[in-house]
């Protein structure tokens, strides 16, 4: 029997949730045994995870959880020193050699642990099963007008809070905005899920938009016309050898931009095509900038569908669903390519060197 435990999320400002008590009564009625731990901050009740047949834990017991267990969670767990002896499915944000990441594989190796990181869970034309990225591009793309909206009144980006739904969101955002002029943007990966949510919010919001994608970048660079519009959304998954759209020299050169919203965010990452900035930003400062005279403002959240949990949540557990349901035969198929992914990353085993 699948026994998967659904923990709370450790990290502040996160309600989501990768399933829904209807997802969890589906696969408890394939056998699956469901644990799902107290949250003060899912934004689904547990009371209807109940209700569907889990079982109830407190917060944070998974690190004694029966060791056949799958934890299962969406972002990062807390920093310690403790290894990781479970097998887990999160997003490990550890393949693309991140410090942070280092240390996570490193705890895997000591406990014998596996990660099962979402990121690396493909079909086999190796696409993502499920992601974020929709609402990812749709609140980024949000986020990018309120820091332009803050500029127009003389003042960088405030605080983020979570929002309802979209339509609360468009609300709050048509009051910055208020009656002026709206930007025009440019979307670099505008066919993939986070360009077109990116699109969607833009178009919404009445703002004219730019659409690229791998025809108008395949040259390489530069791109001049990224500095030509006031502002610029990085849409793409970059990998080594993607093209720099923002070089580190951009803020002292002539250009009409004005914010870049950093959707895909990898700072951290030697192929990051934003080199104007070094660290992700966050709920509490969501804007940083990076130049003053003309102003420059980068927003880089790597938890943005947060901000609309329950819609981004529903739409994100519809898709893995099937996938979990296939953790029954968790040697084959797309787990067996999550497996092997985290084999070909995580470092040597510091007990045998293999």
């Amino acid at each position: 029997m699948v026994h998967l435990w659904l923990r709370a999320e450790e990290r502040p400002d996160e309600a989501r949730v990768g399933l829904t008590p209807g997802g969890a009564a589906e696969l408890i009625a394939r056998g699956f045994r469901v644990t799902v731990e107290e949250s003060p901050a899912r934004c689904l009740p547990l009371a209807d995870y109940l209700a569907a047949g889990c079982a109830a834990a407190p917060e944070g017991s998974w690190r004694g959880a029966p060791a056949e267990a799958i934890v299962f969670g969406l972002k990062e767990l807390r920093e310690e020193a403790a290894p990781l002896v479970h097998r887990h499915i999160l997003f490990g944000h550890a393949y693309k050699g991140q410090a942070a990441g280092q240390r996570l594989l490193a705890r895997f190796r000591a406990g014998d642990g596996v990660l099962l990181d979402l990121e690396s869970l493909t079909d086999a034309a190796g696409r993502r099963v499920a992601a974020f990225g929709y609402w990812a591009g749709y609140v980024g793309a949000a986020v990018a007008l309120k820091a332009w909206a803050a500029q127009a009144q003389g003042t960088i980006c405030g605080p983020l809070s979570v929002h309802r739904d979209r339509d609360a969101l468009i609300s709050a955002l048509a009051e910055e905005m208020g009656d002026v002029l709206r930007p025009d943007a440019l979307v670099i990966g505008a066919l993939g899920r986070t360009g077109r949510g990116a699109g969607d919010l833009l178009e919404t919001m009445q703002v004219p938009v730019s659409r690229w994608d791998q025809a108008e970048t395949a040259h390489g660079g530069p791109f001049p016309e990224v500095l030509a519009h006031e502002v610029f959304l990085n849409c793409i998954l970059a990998g080594p050898g993607a093209p720099v759209f923002v070089p580190a020299e951009a803020p002292a050169l002539p250009r009409r931009l004005r914010v870049i919203g950093d959707i895909a965010c990898d700072p951290g990452a030697g192929f990051s095509p934003v080199r104007v900035y070094d660290r992700v930003t966050s709920w509490a400062a969501p804007a940083r900038r990076v130049h003053d005279a003309p102003v420059l403002d980068v927003t880089a959240i790597d938890n943005l569908p947060a901000l609309l949990p329950v819609e981004s949540s529903r739409d994100f557990a519809e898709q893995l669903l099937p996938h979990l349901a296939a953790l029954d035969r968790i040697e084959a198929g797309i787990w067996a390519r999550a497996r092997a992914a985290f084999e070909r990353h995580a470092p040597p085993d510091p007990r045998t060197g293999t």
